[in-house]
Formats: C-alpha cells, structure tokens, sequence
C-alpha cells in the first residue's frame, strides 16, 4: 500500500457518513453548498443562504453529509438515473446526449453538488477523496453503465487522473451556476478493481454499502450515519 493511501485511511478513522434526509442535517449541507459556491465565485449571493433544487427531493437521489470528528466538512448529491427512473442534474442539462442512451437501457451514477468546507479544505486536502469516494461505492453498489461527472475545465484533470474519465460533451450552462461546465465519464465497474488497485480507502464492504444505499422498508428507519469500511479490507490492498 503507497504512503497517501496509508495518509488517507488514517484520516478516515475520524470519518463518518450521514444520509441528510430532512430536517437540520439538509439544511446544512445546503447552506454548506452555498457558502463553498459562493467563496469561488460560482454562484451569486443571495438572502436565503442556501443552494437547493428539485433534485434534493427526487425519488432516486441520496444527499451525504461528510463529518470529521462531528464537523460537516463536505457533501455530495448523487443519482442513480435507470431508464425505471431517468431523472439527475446531468440527464436534464445534457438530455440531447444521454436520454436516447437511457431509453436503450444505459443507467449512470451522477454525483452533483459536491462541496467542501473552505477552512477544512485547507487542513485536509484529501477531502475529494473521501467525499467522491461515496461515488465508486455506489457505482460498485448498482453496477451502472458509467458514472457521470459535471464539472468545470480546471477540475478535469483530477477526474481523468483518479477516475479514468473521459469528455462527453463541451461547455454548458448548468442551473444556478455562474460558469459552463463539461460532461465527463468513468467507466464502470471502476470499483474496487481500477480505483481501489491505486487507493485502497476507496475498498468497501458489502455491509457499507448496504447502509448507504438501502432504502428503509415501509415502518422501519435506516441508519443514518455510516462508518467509511475500507480500513477493514485494507490487508488486501
């Protein structure tokens, strides 16, 4: 195993994931969004201080909240768009492209609103990496086509570097953003083969995955907060 792999399973042991359903636990990460948006100058202010959208509500989406020792540190919004339910932020921006290929069975994983604390951000640098983590975990968790990726040009080389994704589609205007961004995608299954082989903290168990990707039965609560797994496979990275 390679020292930053080591680095980031250490960290990972004051790491915890929360399904941010309702209540507090969303408004948090929505004002989180809005305050890491409104820092880099990809949104504009507004009174209500937070970034939300229908997406949030859908039937297909899971909100995660990323807590360092308590501390919301960052977010990540996914979808799992099937052709049963073709709904995301990538599918309604990008439908010329990726409806026709939903329609004929393709399904993606589609992480949107990612954001970070701007302060954490700076003592822990490997933030992306924990956060997107939860990105692979669902791509290994539904077996997709692909996973999808909005971002912006100067992000592209971290998502070609550690995802092995590749350009769809050059330079639209995603809502509520001040700036275009590109479609990009990653092949799947990337995990655990393709990613965990160069990081082994994006391994997980069948039981994590379990837990973050289960919807609770009718009368019955799922659990809320779920402790990243990789350090219990570790010995076999």
């Amino acid at each position: 195993m390679n020292a930053f792999s080591r680095n980031v399973l250490q960290l990972m042991e004051h790491v915890e994931y929360r399904i941010c359903r309702s209540g507090e636990d969303l408004e948090s990460i929505f004002r989180l969004r809005y305050d890491s948006y409104l820092a880099v100058g990809m949104i504009k202010a507004e009174a209500k201080r937070i970034v939300e959208d229908e997406f949030d509500y859908s039937a297909n989406v899971f909100n995660y909240g990323v807590y360092y020792d308590g501390h919301l540190v960052s977010t990540v919004r996914l979808h799992h768009a099937t052709r049963q339910m073709p709904i995301s932020p990538s599918v309604k921006v990008f439908g010329d492209v990726l409806e026709p290929r939903i329609a004929n069975g393709a399904s993606y994983i589609d992480p949107s609103r990612f954001a970070a604390d701007k302060d954490w951000s700076a003592e822990l640098r490997v933030l992306p990496y924990i956060t997107l983590r939860l990105a692979l975990i669902a791509c290994h968790h539904f077996k997709p086509t692909a996973c999808l990726t909005a971002i912006k040009e100067e992000h592209s080389a971290f998502y070609r570097r550690v995802f092995i994704a590749e350009p769809i589609v050059r330079g639209r205007i995603y809502p509520g953003l001040t700036t275009p961004v590109d479609l990009w995608q990653a092949p799947c299954p990337m995990s655990p083969d393709q990613g965990a082989r160069r990081f082994a903290f994006f391994r997980s168990t069948a039981l994590e995955r379990r837990l973050l990707f289960s919807r609770p039965d009718e009368g019955h609560s799922a659990s809320l907060t779920i402790l990243p797994s990789a350090k219990y496979i570790r010995h076999a990275a």
